[in-house]
């Protein structure tokens, strides 16, 4: 066999082998840089819901607000949904105090735990649920416990992840020398006085069955088993 026609055949031979591989080293490159992209996202967001509890603990709203994207969105109860990030720092000042910083005594504790987090396949967004338990309270006047669920949406702009919605399903806000198990049905949930003197864009985009009734905040991520959507809603 001539030697130029051996080389044509290797070649026929290589080619197709070579391009077949390097489709699938592209394949697999993809594939890790989509899962980094992940982990990356999860761990940014986590990050990001905590910088908000602990900006929250000491009433730095503007540093909360900074949080948000130019649209984003806060609901937290009855009180019903602000939009922006001026809107924002100002309701959350008015409902504590009415000032930058916690006033003199107070305790505004929001431990957030159990994080859910779900990164969308591109990447770009996100939904996340928390468990919240706040201590909250002003000294020697009064105190209480509260329990609820977040359910917040976040998305990835220019480059930086934000909130771009945080929901808080409040369950219940119970005095702490009584506690929980006194409450009487209606008195765990009551609307906010900032909320009625500055009132909010939007109303509340929930109804709400409060302790001791038993209410499943709507799950935003499917089962991550299943991939089927969780069934239960308020």
């Amino acid at each position: 066999m001539k030697p130029m026609l051996l080389l044509g055949l290797v070649c026929a031979f290589a080619l197709p082998a070579a391009h077949a591989q390097s489709r699938g080293t592209d394949g697999e490159i993809a594939a890790l840089t989509a899962r980094v992209e992940k982990l990356e996202g999860t761990r940014a967001v986590r990050k990001l819901q905590r910088a908000f509890g602990y900006y929250m603990d000491r009433g730095l709203w503007g540093e909360v607000a900074d949080l948000f994207a130019d649209d984003g969105t806060v609901e937290l109860g009855i009180d019903g949904v602000y939009v922006g990030k001026a809107r924002i720092r100002e309701y959350l000042q008015r409902l504590h105090g009415g000032q930058e910083g916690l006033i003199y005594g107070q305790l505004n504790e929001w431990v957030t735990l159990q994080p859910a987090i779900a990164i969308a396949d591109d990447g770009l967004s996100a939904t996340a649920r928390w468990r919240d338990h706040a201590m909250l309270g002003q000294y020697k006047q009064h105190a209480e416990w509260r329990d609820g669920i977040f359910e917040n949406t976040y998305v990835k702009d220019g480059g930086v992840w934000k909130i771009r919605s945080l929901h808080l399903y409040v369950n219940f806000v119970a005095p702490y020398e009584k506690g929980w198990a006194r409450l009487k049905p209606g008195e765990g949930l009551v609307r906010s006085e900032a909320s009625m003197a500055f009132p909010p864009d939007r109303g509340p985009t929930a109804s709400y069955s409060p302790f001791p009734a038993t209410q499943v905040p709507p799950f935003q991520a499917p089962n991550p088993v299943t991939g089927k959507a969780v069934e239960g809603a308020l």
